[in-house]
């Protein structure tokens, strides 16, 4: 059968809802989860299926809670017992569906509730032993259920057993129509009218039995009087009020007497009129739609909530990384670096104390008493070359270590950050964690951008006299100069200065790369240099950072608010089309 529009809305709001992860544990997750797992089942256990046929047999469901009587009407409507009552809790384990045998059809298959398995019986008597399980449905074809109407007994609302809880919600919300049973004593409990006002809600019909009322004079008026009270405060309008006094069971366990019968000529009155049954299906349907769309801006409402964490944590996350990057760059550039060892490396290559004496002197005796001092041996270029790299790789490794305790102490501070460093043990320590192999991997990439330095000094000095006066100097020596000016804060520091010992250091190797390559090659290959070192320590602290990107990407949010919205404006939609008789139904027909 080829599918209509009406019925993609509701597929397509069902498989986003299917698809939909609430994957922080915030205020409201719990609720939210709640709400599309039962939108889900609504729309395929009811709403797509009435959809597809509004004249198929209407689903009567009889609830509500523990000891109400519940089995033992339903066994007193047919006239004998299909579905267990007793004293003990749950009686009914498993939910019986009564329908007319000519009507199997529309319930052997998966039309309605289609994730439950069907089985199907004649009576109680069918029923396993002890069977504690309300996974089944068990289909019971009985002669004094009317055609165009079926009777469903559900387990208690507030039964003992949580799936027999969940169950229940799960074939009210699946109902065209409720029989809602409550006693004289326990009528004004919570839990009943909790669910009651999910009947009004869903604006579905309800017919209200109140049951086992003592037989006094004027005690059923009074409560009567009552619970009326009662559902006008709460919005519930009942079609019809049945009223049933204590009274001894039959031997067989039934209710008999005219006040059961009123109850089963209604039920009769309504299967025997097409027109009502329509409009039950109809009003009961369209309550359904529009409550789903409320239920689904509602879970969209809390998707946004939860993209709103996810930014909120990616934030941190890009915010804590970025102040690393910025503080690495910063130390690179201000001359921190030309301190300490690798001051007094870069001392051991061009000379002591008094060669700094001598800067503003020819160019020539600077190299002149730099090839002295390497003559015989290349040890201290090795050394500043060493010196230098591990100064940038402590500096790399300290500030992603800070950046990573200072994103997981903020994520710890928000009700989402939690959960994700709760999600799975020891994710806390291993994101606090700079481990061995990323210290090598700082290692490889400074070792890689001094060649990259040597390489750019190698490419420049081309004519003959540039390359004449590198090789005096030794490539590696004029690299060392590069790497030197690169770490001072402007690169470039006028001579006539007074200026501390770091920007001397840079001084020098400024003036000896301008007396082989000139200043504005100097300007540039300092530029280059420059950003090639960025590129690889903004590499290594994204590596960083990606690590916590990874682990936000294993929390994901598939479906988003806007399309849960536009689902939900589809369904209201739907709903003003099923209102003004225009929608158009699976079979092809025009209700």
């Amino acid at each position: 059968m080829t599918e209509t529009p009406t019925r993609t809305v509701t597929e397509a709001a069902r498989a986003h809802l299917a698809d939909l992860r609430i994957p922080f544990d915030i205020r409201g997750s719990s609720a939210a989860e709640r709400t599309a797992r039962h939108l889900r089942d609504q729309l395929a256990d009811h709403i797509e299926p009435r959809i597809a046929s509004l004249d198929a047999p209407l689903l009567a469901v009889v609830g509500g809670s523990t000891g109400a009587g519940k089995s033992t009407l339903v066994n007193s409507l047919v006239g004998h017992e299909v579905t267990r009552s007793g004293a003990i809790r749950p009686t009914t384990r498993q939910p019986v569906l009564l329908h007319n045998p000519t009507d199997a059809a529309w319930f052997e298959g998966p039309r309605i509730l289609p994730n439950l398995p069907r089985v199907t019986r004649r009576s109680a008597a069918d029923e396993v032993p002890g069977s504690q399980s309300a996974a089944g449905l068990n289909l019971v074809a009985d002669d004094t259920i009317p055609t165009g109407i079926a009777v469903l007994d559900a387990p208690d609302i507030d039964s003992v057993a949580a799936e027999n809880r969940e169950l229940a919600g799960q074939l009210l919300r699946a109902a065209d129509l409720w029989i809602f049973v409550t006693t004289a004593h326990r009528y004004a409990d919570a839990v009943p009218w909790d669910v009651l006002s999910q009947a009004a809600a869903r604006d579905i019909t309800v017919s209200l039995v109140m049951n086992r009322i003592p037989n006094q004079p004027g005690v059923a008026e009074e409560l009567g009087g009552h619970l009326q009270e009662m559902m006008a405060e709460r919005g519930v309008d009942a079609a019809t009020v049945f009223r049933i006094h204590e009274a001894p069971l039959t031997d067989d366990g039934l209710i008999r007497g005219p006040e059961v019968d009123a109850l089963r000529s209604w039920i009769l009155s309504l299967a025997g009129d097409s027109g009502q049954r329509a409009a039950i299906a109809r009003r009961t349907l369209a309550g359904a739609l529009t409550n789903a769309a409320d239920a689904l801006e509602q879970v969209a409402e809390h998707v946004g909530e939860q993209q709103s964490e996810q930014d909120r944590l990616a934030g941190i996350v890009r915010s804590e990384f970025d102040t690393a990057a910025e503080a690495i760059a910063e130390v690179t550039r201000d001359g921190a670096l030309l301190r300490g060892e690798v001051l007094a490396r870069w001392q051991d290559v061009v000379g002591t104390g008094e060669f700094f004496k001598g800067v503003q002197g020819w160019v020539s005796r600077m190299r002149d008493r730099i090839t002295n001092a390497l003559t015989g041996t290349a040890k201290p270029v090795v050394d500043a070359q060493s010196a230098i790299e591990t100064g940038l790789v402590s500096v790399v490794i300290d500030e992603c270590a800070n950046a990573r305790t200072r994103t997981v102490r903020q994520w710890g501070s928000h009700e989402a950050g939690t959960s994700v460093l709760q999600s799975e043990p020891g994710l806390e320590r291993q994101l606090l964690a700079v481990d061995e192999r990323f210290r090598r991997q700082v290692e490889d990439q400074v070792r890689s951008w001094q060649r990259d330095v040597l390489d750019l000094v190698s490419r420049e000095g081309q004519d003959r006299r540039q390359k004449a006066r590198i090789l005096s100097l030794g490539v590696n020596v004029v690299g060392i100069a590069l790497m030197v000016v690169v770490f001072a804060s402007t690169a470039f520091i006028p001579t006539g200065l007074e200026v501390g010992a770091g920007a001397t250091t840079a001084v020098v190797g400024q003036k000896l790369l301008e007396s082989i390559f000139g200043d504005e090659a100097v300007r540039r290959l300092a530029r280059v240099a420059r950003q090639q070192l960025d590129d690889r320590l903004n590499a290594l602290v994204d590596a960083q950072a990606a690590d916590f990107a990874h682990v936000l990407a294993e929390h994901p949010i598939p479906v988003g608010e806007e399309v849960l919205r536009a689902d939900a404006a589809q369904l209201r939609d739907l709903t003003a089309q099923l209102r003004s008789g225009t929608a158009q139904t699976s079979d092809g027909g025009d209700r």
